[in-house]
C-alpha cells in the first residue's frame, strides 16, 4: 500500500529551539517552507491552529497560489465557525487550490486555549460536538438536496450548499485524540486518525482500540492511521545523538526566555490523554525500540508532537518501516530547525521509505 508524508506549514521560523524574532506571519518564509516540502517529496503540509495564531485557512489559500502539487491540510476547531459556513469556506478553498484541500478537525485538548475563544464546553461535550460537526460537513459537501439537522450542538433547517468541493466525493477529514471519547468519534467518522509517536507497544494498543471502535460503529475498515515524530538526522549514529543532546540544550535556552503566548496558556499538567500517554512513555525510559527518544517530551511536559526518531537516514527509515508494518500509512514529521529539517528529511529519508515499500510490493506481485 502507498505511504504518505505530512510536514508542517509554519508561518515563521520559530520552534522549541528557536525563539521568534519577528511577527507571527512571515509570508516569504511561509511560501519558502511550503515549496521546500513540495520540492523534496512530501505529500501534505499541515496548517496548525491556536487561539491566537494567523488564520490557517487564509494562509493555506495564500500557499495554494505559490505551490502546484502538495496537499494543504487545514486544522480547524468546530467552536470557531458554524459547520454550514465552514463547509462553504472549505469547498471554496478546495477550488482555489485545484482540489488539494484537506481538513484536520481539532476537538481541543486545552481548556484554557478553548476558553480564549469563548468555548466552555466540557471535554466529552466537545467530542460530541466534533462528531456532529464532521457529520454535517460530510453531508453539506455531498448532498444536492436540502437537509435538516437536529443535534445536541447544532440545529438548522433546509440547508444546501451551492458550492461543492472540487474533489469527489469530498476532501479527506482527519482527526486526532487518545481518550475514550476520541477513539469512539474518530473511529466512527474520520478518514484519517492521527496519533502522536509512541513506542511500538503503545501504538499497537491504540490501533487495537481504534479497530474495536470502528467495528462498533459498523465500519468495514478502520481509518487510515497517521503518526507523528520529530526527526533528528545526522550522517552517523554518534553525530545524531550529539545533535539530539544539543537540541535539549537549545530547548532549555528557549524555555529560560520570555514565554510565547502559546506557552503562557499551556497547563503544567497536560489535560489531554495523548500527552498523558507520552509522559507515561517518558517514565518508562528515554529510549525505546529502534530509534525513539522521549528526551524532548519530558522537557516540554508531554507537549504535543514531541517524541523524536534519532539516527542516520537509514536508521530513521527503518524505524518508520517498523510502524508501517503495524499498519501506519501516513507519517507526520517536523524537525526542530523547521526549514532545514524538512529539506533533509525529504532528501534522505522519504526516498528510502518509498523505495523499500515499492520493493516489498514488487515482491508481492511476483509471488502472486
Amino acid at each position: 500500500m502507498p505511504v504518505e508524508f505530512l510536514g508542517i506549514a509554519g508561518t515563521n521560523p520559530a520552534s522549541e529551539v528557536e525563539p521568534r524574532t519577528g511577527g507571527a506571519l512571515d509570508l516569504e518564509y511561509t511560501a519558502k517552507l511550503a515549496r521546500a516540502h513540495e520540492d523534496n517529496g512530501w505529500d501534505r503540509i499541515l496548517f496548525a491552529y491556536h487561539s491566537g495564531s494567523p488564520d490557517p485557512a487564509q494562509v493555506a489559500a495564500y500557499v495554494a497560489g505559490r505551490t502546484e502539487r502538495i496537499n494543504l491540510v487545514v486544522a480547524h476547531r468546530p467552536n470557531v465557525a458554524y459547520p454550514t459556513l465552514t463547509a462553504k469556506t472549505f469547498a471554496t478553498l478546495d477550488h482555489i487550490s485545484g482540489g488539494r484541500f484537506e481538513v484536520h478537525v481539532i476537538t481541543g485538548g486545552s481548556t484554557a486555549d478553548q476558553a480564549a475563544e469563548g468555548d466552555f464546553l466540557s471535554k466529552d461535550d466537545r467530542y460530541g460536538r466534533t462528531q456532529e460537526f464532521i457529520q454535517i460537513l460530510k453531508q453539506a459537501w455531498t448532498s444536492d438536496e436540502r437537509f435538516d439537522f437536529n443535534g445536541k450542538h447544532y440545529q438548522f433547517e433546509q440547508f444546501v450548499a451551492d458550492i461543492k468541493p472540487l474533489q469527489q466525493p469530498r476532501p479527506r477529514i482527519s482527526f486526532g485524540g487518545s481518550s475514550a471519547a476520541a477513539y469512539a468519534v474518530g473511529a466512527a467518522e474520520a478518514d484519517i486518525f492521527a496519533l502522536w509517536g509512541e513506542p511500538l507497544a503503545g501504538t499497537r494498543e491504540q490501533l487495537a482500540t481504534i479497530d474495536a471502535e470502528a467495528a462498533r460503529a459498523g465500519r468495514a475498515d478502520r481509518p487510515t492511521i497517521q503518526i507523528a515524530f520529530r526527526p533528528i538526522i545526522a550522517p552517523t549514529e554518534e553525530l545524531a545523538w550529539e545533535k539530539a543532546e544539543r537540541i535539549l540544550g537549545r530547548i532549555k535556552d528557549v524555555q529560560a526566555g520570555t514565554p510565547s503566548p502559546r506557552e503562557r496558556l499551556r497547563s503544567k499538567t497536560p489535560e489531554n490523554a495523548g500527552s498523558q500517554r507520552l509522559l507515561k512513555a517518558v517514565a518508562e525510559g528515554d529510549r525505546h525500540d529502534r530509534a525513539l527518544w522521549t528526551g524532548p517530551t519530558g522537557l516540554t511536559g508531554g507537549g504535543g508532537n514531541s517524541t523524536a526518531l534519532v539516527g542516520t537516514p537509514d536508521t530513521i527509515a527503518a524505524a518508520l518501516l517498523d510502524y508501517y508494518d503495524l499498519g501506519i500509512r501516513i507519517f507526520s514529521a517536523r524537525g526542530y530547525d523547521i526549514y532545514d529539517d524538512a529539506v533533509d528529511f525529504g532528501r534522505y529519508v522519504i526516498p528510502l521509505v518509498r523505495s523499500e515499500i515499492a520493493h516489498r510490493e514488487s515482491r508481492k506481485d511476483l509471488a502472486s
